[in-house]
């Protein structure tokens, strides 16, 4: 992603997820945890799946959305 891009403001953005980076289809300041439901706002989103195009919050809910897809 480029820092420089307009984020938005408020709402809830569209990602399409890259291997390492991602490219924000639709606006938004946060995306919202596949897991948790939780918001994440876009600077501090870390973990995604190129495969699944999700998001996760953290590191455990990546690994419990992997267990239950049966890939770990």
């Amino acid at each position: 992603m480029n820092r420089m891009e307009n984020t938005g403001r408020g709402g809830e953005a569209r990602i399409r997820y890259l291997d390492g980076d991602y490219q924000i289809l639709s606006p938004g300041a946060f995306v919202r945890c596949a897991v948790t439901g939780v918001a994440i706002p876009l600077d501090e989103l870390r973990y995604w799946s190129v495969a699944q195009q999700e998001a996760y919050a953290d590191a455990a809910a990546s690994l419990a959305r992997h267990k239950a897809l049966g890939l770990v």
